[in-house]
């Protein structure tokens, strides 16, 4: 089933308000693991995994770090390029929280000084910051929320069995945060006209079976593979480029924009692969096409808003500019929205140490 069509706060709410991003921010782990590293430990080599991924070398968390580290490192940088009245509403998009219970969004919010802040996470695996700027932009219509910190973050390197080749080639540490407030419909950056959409049966391609309650309930200790990070390539690789093709599609009838509109795709960074054929499907030339998993790899939930840094900082991304954002994760699940972006400061690169 998919959801499809204006955003509550562009058309059917009766106060006007929409979700307008002011800020933007990112954060990534300092230790690089490069291809070289990996082509090592799996006898393979650099062109080998280049050409079938398009990534070079990804981020991971020293011993220690969590979620949680990675979620305020960005979430400080996005409120800092907002400036203006701290959010009331802190939300986190992850598939790798600090803990089953209790959420992660909670202990984000207490360690950027926004206790008494509304705080909740969003458990949409890779789609999860489309899933999180729906809720966002709903519960600013809806007068809920004046301005919400959004984080997509994501440590995939401490569930990733590491011998696994398939899995560890590809996937990295990140983290990528954008604050919205309550603006006008017509304002640069105001967020809308979703698609959104899932298919549960096919839950087994993308997941984590252990840990959680069915696994728990089967009186059995989980299996080594159980524990980690599980994916069908090929048949992942088959739903994501259709799904995310599919709800671009949707989303663009929705805001009344063609392909040719577009001045920038934004897809879930999940392979170079993948990229090039949603661009190709929807008929986008694959210059548009923001892509930064060359360097950082496939960080889960925190892909966009990292593409969406890297792009801004970069000077790629300018006021104005019309952008279309589309993920597909497990679930599965699927979500697209567009927006015209705002007039704010470039942001840091999110590989740039922050000041102490």
């Amino acid at each position: 089933m998919s959801i499809s069509g204006r955003s509550p706060g562009l058309s059917e709410q009766p106060s006007g308000r929409a979700a307008v991003v002011c800020g933007l921010g990112g954060w990534v782990p300092q230790r690089v693991v490069t291809n070289e590293e990996l082509s090592q430990r799996f006898d393979v080599t650099d062109e080998w995994i280049t050409t079938r991924t398009g990534i070079r070398a990804r981020r991971a968390v020293d011993p220690g770090q969590a979620t949680s580290d990675l979620a305020v490192e960005a979430g400080r940088r996005a409120l800092r390029s907002a400036g203006g009245e701290a959010p009331d509403t802190v939300i986190v998009a992850t598939a790798t929280p600090d803990r089953p219970c209790p959420g992660t969004a909670p202990l984000v919010a207490s360690r950027l000084g926004l206790q008494e802040a509304a705080a909740f996470d969003v458990a949409a695996v890779c789609s999860g910051v489309v899933y999180g700027l729906a809720v966002a932009s709903g519960m600013i219509a809806a007068g809920v929320s004046r301005r919400v910190l959004l984080i997509g973050a994501d440590v995939y390197s401490t569930v990733v069995d590491q011998s696994d080749r398939t899995n560890a080639i590809i996937l990295g540490d990140g983290a990528g945060a954008l604050v919205l407030r309550a603006g006008d419909p017509e304002e640069l950056g105001a967020v809308g006209h979703f698609d959104l959409g899932s298919d549960g049966t096919g839950e087994e391609l993308i997941i984590i079976a252990a840990g959680g309650s069915r696994q728990r309930a089967s009186d059995r200790p989980p299996t080594r593979a159980e524990q980690h990070f599980a994916m069908q390539g090929k048949e992942v690789f088959r739903h994501a480029a259709t799904r995310m093709a599919n709800s671009s599609r949707a989303a663009l009838s929705a805001a009344g924009w063609k392909p040719d509109d577009v001045d920038h795709l934004v897809p879930h960074q999940a392979n170079l692969r993948i990229l090039r054929a949603v661009a190709d499907d929807l008929g986008i030339d694959p210059d548009r096409c923001a892509q930064n998993l060359v360097e950082v790899g496939n960080t889960g939930s925190a892909t966009i808003p990292l593409a969406l840094n890297a792009a801004a900082a970069s000077g790629e991304l300018r006021p104005g500019h019309r952008v279309l954002l589309t993920a597909f994760g497990g679930g599965l699940t699927w979500g697209s929205c567009v927006l015209r972006w705002p007039d704010i400061d470039p942001p840091l690169a999110a590989t740039v140490r922050s000041e102490p």
